[in-house]
């Protein structure tokens, strides 16, 4: 980083603005066909019936539960990088702050589909907002289904916000670069910003508002959606540890992706003298204090279970564990728990390859980990009779591939038009002499 100058900073990060490749267009064709399928899929639900899809009596949440959660989960990672390490002053967050803050936006979005696919009737949205109606209705707050639109609402009002403002003095930067069409967009989107001392100053007063105001927004919205679950009665869910439970696994999740983003993206676009090294390395030590706390929720959950010798909870536990979902279990433990502890070797989290493979390993297991906590609780309740078992249909599957086509998507299409890289903060790192001996 010793080596960078400002100049070699614009010029890096401009550089990705260029023209598109044909095998940039390629993968958003391949993408964008990944979200029609998503698309249609969705609406062959809508005017078939939700019948179409797996979920049943008993397991009436399934693939559109596990990955709303999970992508909320995502979302909670760039919030973290940019907001809580943005308070601490941990400089190694100021070349993936940019891609972490966008990750959120988009992962927010991407999750805020579920709530109205799963709703099946989709038009009754109507009913669940705090508006006066003809019916005189007004929602039911204690709904888990109102719990999630809040939620998603709230976050992504406040992320958004963020993310823009801190693109702000970027937009600008490009603005002066640019020409024709190009110039009179970003002369609308960096809202007159010229680089005065007075707007500077009321820059990083608003930034530093926003990153201790998302600070706790981390911790309560995904301690909203864990209410989805603890405040039911069924075995399993019913627990005081689900909030902190699901914040350390969202967090967790979240640096997993940034790492699946990040790692491509310094290669395309010859970022390695910015993101270098050692702040993947940081990702990945964050990675391993994350990975433990989880360790440490799935040890509490069953330590509980058997301390209060409920019978119901203990036969839930074990069931998990060893019944006809144990491969979900074993997956979630082993890829959440025990392979991010191979980061404790200085070798592997400095080994590109090895971060790669094992930030998609963690995401696999974290979606296992939703999977294990929403179908082995329903799939198993407290009556024999009421147990059953849950697959999904290829419309579930074909609307999971268009979340993560929709959001790949976005983020492709974001990396080539705006600056993935936030040109304010590397200069602020530089002027500061960070980064020195790495």
């Amino acid at each position: 980083m010793t080596e960078l100058t400002f100049s070699k900073i614009d010029q890096t990060v401009l550089d990705t603005l260029r023209p598109a490749s044909g095998r940039y267009w390629l993968v958003v064709f391949l993408l964008a066909l990944g979200i029609m399928i998503g698309a249609s899929c969705w609406l062959y639900q809508i005017f078939t019936g939700i019948g179409v899809a797996g979920m049943n009596i008993p397991v009436a949440w399934g693939t559109y539960l596990i990955n709303f959660v999970f992508w909320v989960g995502i979302a909670h990672s760039g919030t973290l990088i940019s907001a809580i390490l943005h308070l601490f002053r941990a400089g190694w967050r100021n070349p993936i702050a940019r891609a972490a803050e966008t990750m959120t936006v988009f992962a927010v979005c991407t999750a805020g589909l579920f709530p109205f696919i799963h709703l099946g009737r989709v038009w009754l949205v109507y009913y669940m907002l705090p508006i006066p109606t003809q019916r005189t209705l007004w929602p039911n707050f204690q709904s888990p289904l109102m719990f999630d639109v809040v939620a998603i609402s709230t976050y992504l009002t406040v992320s958004s916000l963020f993310w823009y403002t801190g693109m702000l003095p970027d937009l600008a930067r490009i603005r002066d670069t640019a020409e024709g069409v190009r110039k009179k967009i970003f002369t609308a989107l960096s809202l007159g910003w010229t680089g005065e001392h007075e707007q500077w100053r009321h820059y990083t007063r608003i930034y530093l508002f926003f990153a201790a105001l998302a600070t706790p927004l981390v911790i309560s919205v995904h301690s909203v959606v864990s209410w989805d679950f603890a405040l039911g009665i069924v075995p399993g869910w019913h627990t005081t540890i689900f909030a902190p439970y699901f914040v350390a696994g969202a967090i967790h999740s979240g640096l997993a992706m940034v790492l699946t983003l990040m790692i491509p993206l310094r290669k395309i676009f010859s970022y390695e003298k910015i993101i270098t090294v050692h702040v993947l390395e940081s990702v990945a030590k964050t990675i391993i204090f994350t990975g433990l706390i989880v360790g440490f929720a799935y040890g509490t959950e069953y330590f509980i279970a058997w301390y209060s010798h409920n019978m119901v909870e203990m036969d839930t536990f074990s069931w998990r564990a060893t019944g006809d979902y144990a491969y979900g279990f074993w997956i979630m433990v082993v890829c959440n728990t025990m392979v991010p502890l191979l980061f404790f070797f200085k070798k592997i989290r400095t080994s590109i390859a090895w971060l790669f493979g094992i930030s998609i390993i963690v995401n696999i297991g974290m979606w296992f980990e939703r999977f294990v906590i929403i179908i082995g609780s329903v799939g198993h309740d407290f009556l024999p009779n009421a147990w059953g078992l849950y697959a999904p249909t290829l419309v579930e599957m074909g609307i999971m591939l268009g979340s993560f086509s929709l959001f790949f998507f976005l983020f492709v299409l974001f990396v080539k038009h705006l600056p993935s890289v936030s040109m304010t903060e590397m200069k602020e790192s530089v002027a500061e002499g960070e980064g020195h001996g790495h």
